[in-house]
């Protein structure tokens, strides 16, 4: 496994997360802006959202190297957390409580389940 084919992989499904998001961030304040919903309403839909882009992620990284897809999902959802972790630490000077580690730790293992389901999907098989 070549490092340089590792870390493009994490790369891209970072960028897959980052960009599933930021559409349905879009989408989630329009609806905000133009009904009579709420945001308390709408928890539950961005947190799930969030999950399948996590797993969205770790699927695409996965599925480019077709090896080792639990290291490589673990890679994207710990990258996603560190930055998610530095821009909350460096922007808003506080740290992650617990019920956000709890999230964070739960958003990493769905980006492994997503890396190991990548690699099983795009590999082709070799049964003899």
């Amino acid at each position: 496994m070549d490092a340089r084919r590792v870390s493009s992989s994490v790369l891209i499904g970072l960028g897959v997360i980052y960009v599933v998001a930021a559409i349905f961030s879009l989408i989630f304040s329009l609806i905000l802006k133009f009904t009579s919903a709420q945001e308390d309403q709408l928890s539950l839909i961005i947190t799930i959202i969030s999950f399948i882009a996590l797993f969205m992620g770790g699927l695409v990284a996965g599925g480019r190297v077709r090896e080792k897809g639990w290291l490589l999902g673990g890679l994207t959802g710990l990258l996603y957390t560190v930055i998610n972790f530095l821009f909350q630490y460096l922007g808003y000077d506080t740290i992650f409580s617990t019920q956000q580690l709890i999230y964070y730790v739960c958003f990493t293992l769905t980006a492994i389940m997503g890396g190991i389901l990548g690699v099983n999907m795009f590999s082709s098989p070799t049964r003899e």
